[in-house]
């Protein structure tokens, strides 16, 4: 018995070369082969082989393939050959040839698998299998007849083919007859998930002869993860342990020794009771509960107007990039005004915020006050644009780990700037030097900052549970007031109805509609990151001076804080989710207007005509 009996094989180009073999070699392992070409008398070769049909049949004509479908009950192989490659270079390649190679190689690829694939979908089984070259990749090349056509045609047929073999490390060509043993392979049970086969002839890579070089063996990640149970309990308990239960002891083995070392240290900060334990388990409920509610589909007093000023990047600007993504207000540009303003709204707070800060807790006259203010401002611009320029071009580009140095001094020279700016005296400056030094870095990167971004992302992935666990944990439930717990909300509320109306009616004249400027005026609620890194600077601030009274306001401050992030955050992020794709014009897609023009009896300007 053949490993193909019984199956129903189409395939084109098998009037000569490579399709021919192919043919040949299906029928001979019992398969009922339907071989299909243009050139009728070569294809009427295939006739005297048990097994073998022929129908002459144009590829590239999409008639001709749905009439040959009717004709056709099943079919568990197609086999895609045809082929042309035009000999010469770029600029002997007319228009014309180019168009024919690809309407040839790609297209009448489309069109088969477009008219077959419905097939196999309905009887729930099938195979296809397609021929391109990989000269691109793996110079290859295979004695058929073009190629001898090509070689005859020189002026010197017997030394041009003794010098294209010559470039040959195994001193010959592939045989038409060996890369049908491969669609063989391809074809039978035997290849099982194997989805791409390229090779070497005599299993060495030449400079132009790369076929045949296959394996039915799985990679190793697929072997890992079989879904099939025996196979899957036999790779968890073998000794030694492999796969899935080495994995988990290696993990916590290594969570153990980083404990162990800790505690080696450290002694009893590590145990039940200890800061580092309670730091540790708050980091993990953090976690684990921001997974938990990730599950539920929500879409996510002088110094207080600063405070609570400041939307929040990290519930802005990932909605806005969701809403771009889809081509929401992508036209007037409503989620990049949206991310730039919130930066500029960021800055402002942070630097009312640090004036007013410093205000509260100096000794001297008013005026020296206001100007203390403005001179942390000065100094934490200054400072940032002097680092960000020497991050700009140190390290310099032919450096390696070029993205990982850039990325370490800048969470670097960040944190240096936020607690630095504590012992120089100018408390205020720390923030805004970190805002400026990345935003001159990253202008002078360009597109390199891409790389940084993602590493930094991963950085506040790992920081942003303790940001925001510790300010929640600062905050103790059973010590709240309620007349501040009101005051507090009354206080955020106005603050929200005010914003609200005011950034109505400040893009009432930027071009926007109605329901555009209804959008830009809710998506400013959330407020989350700015509010839970500058919230505790006063009650931090004022514990450090030991000053009673303040350290009571430093408490409100805080509250305020925090009552601000559990409230504007969800629900603006649920606000920017929901009123989005309703408030905001869809962009149209090019593909949109091809339907609409398509529709409108017009051919779309990217699409063949068939």
């Amino acid at each position: 018995m053949g490993r193909l009996d019984g199956k129903v094989i189409l395939l084109s180009a098998a009037a000569q070369g490579i399709g021919q073999a192919t043919a040949i070699a299906f029928a001979k392992e019992g398969a009922k082969v339907i071989a299909t070409d243009i050139n009728k008398s070569k294809l009427q070769e295939l006739e005297k082989y048990p097994g073998i049909q022929i129908r002459v049949l144009d590829v590239t004509k999409r008639e001709q393939i749905e009439e040959l479908a009717k004709e056709i009950e099943r079919i568990d192989v197609l086999c895609n050959i045809a082929g042309f490659v035009h000999h010469g270079t770029i600029l002997d390649c007319e228009e014309q040839d180019w168009n024919f190679t690809m309407n040839l190689n790609v297209r009448s690829m489309y069109l088969m698998i477009k008219t077959f694939l419905p097939k196999m979908i309905k009887q729930k089984s099938g195979n296809i299998i397609n021929m391109s070259s990989v000269a691109s990749s793996i110079k290859g090349t295979v004695d058929t007849p073009s190629l001898q056509e090509r070689i005859k045609a020189q002026p010197n047929p017997d030394q041009a083919l003794k010098d294209f073999l010559a470039r040959q490390r195994t001193g010959r060509m592939a045989t038409a007859e060996e890369v049908a043993h491969l669609f063989v392979y391809l074809a039978s049970e035997e290849a099982g998930s194997t989805v791409d086969a390229k090779g070497a002839d005599s299993n060495t890579q030449t400079e132009e002869t790369a076929l045949l070089n296959h394996s039915a063996q799985q990679p190793p990640e697929l072997i890992s993860g079989s879904s099939t149970p025996a196979g899957t309990w036999r790779q968890i308990f073998t000794c030694p342990p492999q796969g899935l239960l080495s994995q988990i002891v290696t993990n916590v083995a290594a969570v153990v020794l980083i404990w162990a070392v800790v505690w080696s240290i450290t002694g009893p900060e590590c145990l039940p009771g200890g800061n580092l334990f309670g730091i540790l388990f708050l980091y993990f409920f953090a976690v684990v509960g921001g997974k938990i509610f990730g599950l539920i589909k929500i879409g996510t007093l002088p110094p207080l107007p600063a405070l609570l000023g400041a939307v929040s990047p990290a519930v802005v600007v990932p909605s806005m990039l969701i809403l771009q993504a889809g081509g929401y207000g992508v036209e007037k540009g409503v989620p990049t005004l949206l991310m730039a303003a919130g930066s500029i709204d960021d800055i402002l707070a942070i630097t009312g915020f640090n004036t007013c800060l410093g205000m509260a807790f100096s000794s001297g006259s008013t005026v020296y006050n206001v100007l203390r203010g403005v001179l942390e401002v000065a100094v934490g611009i200054a400072a940032g644009g002097i680092l960000g320029m020497f991050i700009r071009y140190f390290p310099s580009h032919d450096q390696a780990s070029l993205s990982w140095k850039r990325s370490y001094f800048v969470l670097g020279l960040s944190m240096f700037a936020v607690f630095g700016s504590v012992y120089f005296g100018f408390p205020g400056s720390g923030g805004l030097c970190t805002l400026v030094l990345a935003f001159v870095a990253g202008v002078g990167w360009s597109d390199e900052k891409k790389e940084v971004e993602k590493i930094v992302a991963v950085a506040w992935n790992i920081f942003q549970p303790f940001l925001f666990g510790l300010i929640g944990a600062e905050v103790s439930v059973m010590s709240l007031r309620p007349e501040t717990v009101g005051l507090c909300v009354a206080t955020l509320g106005i603050a929200l109805v005010v914003r609200i109306v005011v950034t109505f009616l400040m893009v009432c004249f930027a071009g926007f509609n109605f329901k555009e400027k209804v959008f830009v005026s809710l998506a400013w609620i959330p407020k989350a990151t700015v509010q839970a890194a500058i919230g505790s600077l006063a009650l931090d601030t004022a514990r450090s001076h030991q000053d009673e009274q303040l350290e009571k306001y430093g408490m409100d401050v805080l509250t305020v804080a925090f009552l601000a992030i559990l409230f504007t955050a969800p629900l603006g992020a649920l606000v920017i989710g929901l009123a989005g794709p309703r408030l905001l014009q869809k962009a149209q897609t090019k593909h949109e207007e091809n339907e609409q023009g398509a529709e409108a009896g017009q051919e779309p300007e990217d699409c063949e005509p068939s």
